[in-house]
């Protein structure tokens, strides 16, 4: 009889551990063998003395057993028997992979072989106080696999497998949800960013998307506003920061300006036109290029070798020069050297400067326009003729203006049009609510 039960205990056992994962097969194993040793042992002694003389089961002939009940296992219940036990290491400062392995009592080879174990690896290199990282060893103290968290979506994990060691980059999904912010200036743009509730790098970001436009150090006024819809990242239901600022408009002196953000990464103007923006190569009409950018020329009218960091084009007088991008003035005035002349801020990045004008037609802290008549050729100042001396300055460094690498201002491109236009819809609709919302709730 106890053979037969421990047959038939056997094969049900086989038949579980078939269908369960490879990972539960080997605890099923354990417990198996134990329910078996079990079986096959006399069980309800008492019982089994009431038996007066030896049974002999007929071959076909069906018996009634008196079987204990089967206890199941759930999946959860397996699952928690099943756990690797990951031993967590914080990192301390002046901690690296060879002492956090030490104190896991792993030697040098195996801090060689893991830290070899792929380009991911090198992110072991910049651990940093307070990171943690997990460690798992087999059951001979070896080690099996490592786990580090770098970031709140990103996890480094390195395996032993036979001789190999591999590495991989293991990556949560992120859900985002938008949220918006609005301002308005009483003091400062900065200080007006920090009570809206924007992260410093919001407030920066959002400075270099109109930062074309607008000169945030000069132009801010008491009065100006902000209204803005940027991402909120979460990590299994978990906020995981902030992402991009999709959508934005900002009035200055009474002149809004609205960016829309495409999944090229690129901000537009709501009809589609780039934030950023070109400069024109040659900003006047010329004959020809009387001195081209060099570092060493002979000054015609000093008569000694300097530096030239412009280019010289040489035009009748009175030709119209125009502005090479959209900007402000931040100098238009007269000296004896530059004669009369024109310096433009094109963002926080560049400037351009026009020299030796007959004429000036603009005036300090005016807004231009690219292609805008701002004077005319002229020969003032130390000047051999008529000419109009153009230079280009990046971080304010002079660059050569006829090879210097210009800011892209590529429209929406036509087959993304239609696609765009409806986004940026959408989202002028949703600028819209937040201005209302917020009217409505300082009111």
């Amino acid at each position: 009889m106890a053979d037969i039960l421990a047959t038939m205990v056997k094969q049900q056992i086989i038949h579980t551990i078939k269908a369960l994962p490879n990972r539960h097969k080997w605890m099923v194993a354990v417990v198996s063998l134990i329910v078996i040793i079990f079986a096959a042992l006399p069980s309800e002694p008492a019982r089994a003395s009431r038996q007066t003389k030896s049974v002999e089961l007929e071959l076909g002939k069906r018996y009634t057993l008196d079987v204990q009940p089967t206890v199941v296992v759930t999946e959860e219940q397996l699952e928690d028997t099943t756990k690797q036990d990951w031993q967590s290491y914080i990192v301390r400062s002046g901690d690296n992979l060879a002492k956090i392995f030490a104190k896991a009592g792993l030697s040098p080879r195996d801090v060689h072989h893991v830290s070899r174990a792929g380009k991911d690896a090198k992110k072991l290199l910049k651990m940093m106080p307070g990171e943690t990282i997990q460690i798992l060893l087999d059951d001979d103290e070896q080690f099996q696999a490592l786990r580090y968290p770098f970031s709140k979506t990103k996890t480094l994990v390195i395996e032993h497998n036979s001789d190999l060691y591999a590495s991989h980059i293991e990556e949560k999904a992120i859900s985002k949800r938008l949220d918006f912010a609005t301002g308005d200036i009483k003091s400062s743009f900065w200080n007006a960013g920090v009570k809206a509730g924007l992260t410093d790098n919001q407030i920066m970001s959002l400075a270099n998307i109109f930062g074309w436009d607008i000169d945030f150090a000069l132009d801010i006024r008491d009065g100006d506003y902000f209204n803005v819809i940027f991402e909120e990242n979460f990590v299994e239901g978990e906020f995981a920061g902030y992402g991009d600022i999709v959508a934005a408009e900002f009035t200055n002196q009474g002149e809004t300006f609205t960016a829309i953000r495409y999944k090229d990464g690129n901000y537009y103007t709501p009809e589609g036109r780039s934030m950023r923006k070109s400069f024109l190569r040659a900003p006047v009409n010329f004959k020809y290029i009387s001195s081209s950018f060099k570092p060493r020329r002979f000054h015609p009218v000093l008569k000694r070798w300097k530096q030239h960091r412009g280019i010289d084009y040489a035009a009748n007088t009175g030709t119209p020069v125009v502005a090479a991008g959209d900007g402000r003035v931040i100098k238009a005035t007269y000296d004896k050297y530059n004669g009369h002349h024109v310096f433009i801020q094109h963002g926080e990045k560049y400037v351009t400067k026009y020299l030796h004008f007959s004429k000036r037609k603009v005036r300090k802290g005016d807004w231009v326009k690219q292609g805008q008549t701002i004077g005319l050729v002229g020969r003032t100042g130390l000047a051999s003729g008529p000419h109009l001396h153009y230079e280009f300055l990046v971080n304010g460094v002079h660059q050569n203006p006829r090879t210097v690498s210009l800011p892209k201002a590529t429209p929406i491109a036509s087959k993304e049009r239609d696609e765009f236009l409806a986004l940026a819809s959408n989202y002028q609709t949703q600028l819209e609510k937040n201005r209302r919302i917020m009217l409505a709730m300082n009111q």
